[in-house]
């Protein structure tokens, strides 16, 4: 008896033993295995970015269109299957309604044609007549007269949008400090705090801010302070560069004046753009140029002709004192022009979006002796591909 009974016990002994290694090995062999990679499925995605908003493509021309955001239509997921009794979902069914986000407003493209142009009347004496009328004035727009003039006032407040390009090359050394003191007080008189904004540029053989829009006088007149004269004389360089890469990126919310000071004698020797060039980038722009001749010869010379063309090709003036000391006084006469303009808006006959330069003249009507100076064109918008 007692020896059956021992070998029952071996037999539970063993059976027991077997039963525990089933349960114990494969969770010791799940443990030990090492850790897999993860599925290529299981990588992260980069987001994708948010549709843009409607932006509005500035022009130098009389428009502005608005371009429509992307589509933010996604592709169609196809159908999941039901995991708990294998059958496959329904395709949900595609409304031929908006969805209620949609914003019609935003794919609506908006053309705005009108032209708005700055101008200057003066008698034969030169005096600037400040009692115009819009019965006063005639506009021929591509050699068509304009029928419908949208708006037309008196101007002495519009926001200021000033570039000051002062001559630094060595033809100037001998009188650049005085220029210098003269273009500080201009710029003290005219950038009114917190609504005119002006910057300051030196040019000898390439164009050098030496200080970047600003309505604070003290930071100007240390950007005039700064310039150094030497070396040759790239002006044209200089003008296309304050037109392209300044003005015309310069915000504005509505009409404003754009005018450019140039001080030089108009000798230029050093540019890569050419004089009409820099007088096109103008246009584009929409600048007024003033030119302060630094000659002070007493006669003309090739230069103040280069400085002349520049002015009148874009509504300014040329000035050409007879000494240095009238430098100053040439400041005062643009400041009080700037003061005693007229603002006209109008709708342009026959406009098309083909990028060319429209010729544009305004003249007085019934009135012999007074003398209108505005820009001489300006290019209509380009048709873009959208």
């Amino acid at each position: 008896m007692f020896s059956m009974t021992a070998s029952l016990l071996r037999r539970w002994s063993s059976l027991s033993v077997a039963l525990l290694s089933c349960l114990i090995l494969p969770a010791a062999a799940q443990t030990s295995q090492p850790e897999l990679p993860s599925a290529p499925s299981a990588v992260a995605m980069p987001k994708k970015p948010l549709p843009a908003p409607p932006t509005t493509v500035p022009s130098s021309g009389p428009s502005s269109t608005t371009v429509a955001p992307q589509s933010t239509t996604q592709t169609p997921q196809p159908p999941v299957a039901d995991t708990a009794s294998g059958v496959p979902a329904k395709a949900p069914q595609q409304s031929s309604e908006p969805p209620d986000d949609f914003d019609p407003a935003a794919t609506i493209v908006k053309i705005v044609n009108e032209v708005n142009v700055v101008f200057t009347a003066t008698d034969k004496h030169g005096r600037f007549v400040k009692d115009l009328k819009q019965e006063d004035i005639q506009i021929l727009d591509d050699n068509k007269q304009v029928s419908r003039i949208r708006n037309f006032s008196s101007q002495t407040d519009l926001p200021l949008q000033v570039a000051l390009l002062v001559d630094a090359s060595n033809s100037v050394r001998d009188r650049f400090k005085f220029e210098q003191e003269a273009a500080i007080e201009f710029l003290n008189q005219i950038v009114r705090p917190n609504y005119d904004k002006a910057f300051v540029v030196g040019f000898d053989s390439t164009p050098e801010v030496t200080q970047d829009f600003t309505d604070n006088s003290e930071f100007l007149a240390k950007g005039v302070r700064a310039l150094r004269p030497g070396g040759g004389t790239a002006m044209y360089d200089a003008i296309y560069f304050a037109c392209r890469d300044k003005l015309l990126k310069a915000p504005r919310s509505g009409p404003v004046r754009r005018a450019v000071i140039v001080l030089s004698d108009g000798d230029d020797n050093q540019s890569h753009v050419s004089r009409e060039e820099a007088i096109e980038m103008a246009q584009r722009a929409e600048a007024i140029i003033y030119t302060i001749s630094t000659n002070i010869s007493g006669a003309k010379n090739k230069g103040d002709k280069v400085l002349e063309r520049m002015s009148e090709a874009t509504g300014g003036r040329a000035f050409f004192p007879f000494k240095i000391q009238d430098v100053a006084d040439a400041f005062t006469e643009i400041q009080d022009e700037l003061r005693s303009q007229y603002l006209v808006s109008y709708s342009p006959p026959d406009l098309i979006a083909d990028g060319r330069f429209r010729p544009l003249e305004i003249s007085a009507l019934n009135l012999k002796s007074l003398r209108v100076r505005a820009r001489k064109g300006y290019f209509a918008p380009s048709a873009k591909k959208r």
